[in-house]
């Protein structure tokens, strides 16, 4: 709603707004992108413009969607979800995540994957093996083994701290 609103200020029709997407009826000029990049940015956003980067964040976005929001679609295959999703070849869409992020594209999963496990385990409705089961691993064991790696802690010794400190997804 904040960035359709910024769209709607400078007259700018929107067909869509989507998570990292705006579809507008027509070309914007310069003018118009300069101002709204310093719109947006004031509110913590950015305009993304290269088709590189653009096709990074679809990754993130199609990540972010399936880990936080479509926990029955997690049993499927990543590398096959993001090419089907994004019509192009699994190998140069990993390539071009590393050289933009630095970082592969499983293990940005895994990192949104143990967010996940933080929120959960936060919200304290659910076992341990019912937070595997849905964030489909194979057992607590390898969950537990994953968190640790990522956290320094176990699920349980995070369950109880103080400090349930989560990173925003953004952040990752």
């Amino acid at each position: 709603m904040v960035v359709k609103s910024e769209f709607e200020k400078l007259g700018l029709q929107t067909i869509s707004v989507e998570l990292g997407e705006v579809e507008l009826e027509k070309e914007i000029s310069d003018e118009q992108k300069e101002v709204l990049l310093e719109n947006l940015q004031v509110l913590g956003f950015d305009l993304i413009d290269d088709k590189k980067t653009k096709t990074v964040e679809r990754i993130k976005n199609l990540i972010v969607d399936l880990v936080h929001h479509k926990n029955n679609d997690l049993k499927i295959n990543l590398s096959d979800y993001l090419a089907e999703n994004l019509n192009q070849d699994y190998n140069s869409l990993s390539n071009l995540f590393s050289e933009i992020e630095n970082t592969t594209i499983e293990k940005y999963f895994i990192s949104q994957k143990i967010e996940k496990v933080k929120e959960l385990l936060i919200y304290n409705e659910l076992s341990l093996s019912e937070i595997a089961d849905i964030l489909n691993y194979s057992n607590v064991a390898h969950l537990s083994n994953q968190f640790k790696k990522i956290t320094g802690f176990t699920p349980t010794s995070f369950k109880q701290s103080k400090d349930k400190k989560r990173i925003q997804i953004e952040n990752l």
